[in-house]
Formats: structure tokens, sequence, C-alpha cells
């Protein structure tokens, strides 16, 4: 796949880093005919720490270098940077365009069954209050309990995804949201999928576990069957992984979110 790839294109995911590869991975298993290019900002990550106006620059760089690709469609597969840059991507981009925000609110309260619903993040995730908005202007009266967990992504980054010290990080953040009795609980991190076995753990069975990369996966799958743009055939797509810097730290710690070692990491400049 090349930059001149012509319609119908690719799928694009945008990532500040990482993370967005359990996103590509969900879109991979619910849409193995797609093409898929990725894009992660390496160079600038992470962006949960970041000011809300530099999040809009640096994403706005990196879906203009995407669009080289003919993308078809976008997969905004970062919390902080769906939390942002949405409405400035659809004013500045004329393709389907979708967050994790969005699909994510609304499988947990279809899955609350109206108990409390609780959400965990990065900083800024959390600080936006992306979530609980969304989840109210659905339903108002939802009752929402936000954490942030800055420990979780170095965790799954070294590649600590049980025992005893992800199990105690996870307790002591999600303890004061189990004391208010939550019955669904959104993964607000493109990180936190690798930690499901250690979060159910945590969490019991009372919990329903969100996990926002399969909510975008089939909302996408909804979108593009809605425009007729899903790819036809049975040949399996292809993928491309671009980053901003340092290709050997995102194939080390790619492999653990993708499922298998990344090959052919291109690096780019933004």
């Amino acid at each position: 796949m090349s930059a001149k790839t012509r319609t119908p294109g690719p799928i694009g995911i945008f990532d500040s880093g990482v993370g967005g590869l359990t996103v590509m991975r969900a879109i991979r298993k619910l849409l193995p005919g797609e093409d898929l290019v990725y894009l992660g900002d390496t160079a600038r990550t992470p962006y949960g720490s970041k000011a809300g106006e530099t999040v809009v620059r640096f994403t706005r760089e990196c879906v203009s270098h995407l669009r080289q690709y003919r993308i078809k469609a976008l997969v905004v597969a970062c919390n902080t940077a769906s939390a942002y840059t949405l409405p400035m991507l659809h004013r500045s981009f004329k393709i389907p365009i979708l967050g994790v925000i969005q699909p994510g609110g609304q499988a947990a309260l279809e899955k609350a069954n109206s108990g409390p619903i609780g959400v965990i993040g990065t900083q800024a995730t959390i600080r936006s209050q992306a979530y609980p908005v969304t989840i109210r202007k659905i339903k108002p009266q939802a009752v929402v309990y936000s954490q942030a967990c800055p420990l979780l992504v170095p965790l799954v980054e070294e590649g600590w995804l049980n025992g005893p010290i992800p199990l105690s990080v996870i307790k002591t953040y999600l303890a004061p949201m189990l004391r208010k009795n939550i019955r669904s609980l959104i993964l607000g991190c493109t990180h936190y999928p690798a930690l499901k076995p250690a979060l159910r753990k945590v969490c019991g069975r009372r919990v329903q576990i969100i996990d926002s990369a399969e909510e975008v996966a089939k909302a996408l799958r909804s979108v593009l069957e809605a425009k007729g743009l899903l790819k036809p055939g049975s040949r399996r797509g292809r993928q491309v992984f671009l980053v901003s810097d340092v290709p050997a730290q995102f194939v080390r710690v790619g492999a653990t979110l993708w499922g298998r070692k990344l090959e052919q990491v291109k690096r780019v400049s933004l």
C-alpha cells in the first residue's frame, strides 16, 4: 500500500503512541478484509499530559499526513484526542471520523442496567469530562464516577499485565468506585485492554468491563455499511504501521497490544 492508493482507500487509525494498536486489533478482527494504516505520534507522546490546544495542533498534523494515503475513514484511537479534537476534525476533513468516547459511553449505558458507571483514563481524558458529558447527553440522570490512573500505561508498556504489582495498583485506583457499586467500567485509555484479566479479577462479575476498542470497531462497521464503503471480496486486508519516532520502542511494546510481532514499521516526518 502506498500514499497513492485510490478509493476505496484504507481506514486510517491515529493515536498519540502505541496504545491505539488495541483499536486496530479489534478492527482487524471485525473487518479482516479492510486495509489499515496506523500512525502513532511516538515523538510527542503522551498527549494525556498536554494542553487541549496542543493536542488539537498535533492531531491535525497527524491526520493531514494520513490523508496522503487517501483514507476513506478515520478512527481517532486516542481518548485524549477524541476528547479534544473531533469537532475540529469533522470541520476539516470530509470523511467518516469516529472517536472512541461515544461508542464506549453508549455501550456502558446499555450494560450498566441503570446502575452507576465508572470511567478510568489518563489525567487529560478524565479532566476533559468527555465521558460523563457524552453519557449524560444520552441519559441525563446517569451517575458517572471518574478516576485518573496514570500508573497503568507504564505498567502495560513494561509488560506488567498480571501479578501483585498491577493488581495492587488497580485495586487502589478502583476502590472508591467499587464502593459506589458501579455496574459498568469504561476503559478510557487504549492501553487498558491489555490489563483486562487483572481488571476482571479486581472488579468481579457484577461489573461489566467496556472495551472502547471493541465498541468503536462495531461502530465503524455500521458507518461503512451505511455509506457503502465496506471493502468487497474475501482478500485479507493489509496493514501499514507509521510512527514519528523510535520504531524499535514501538515494535517492542506494540507486540503486546497487537498480539504478534510488528513488521515493517516506518518512521515518518510530520
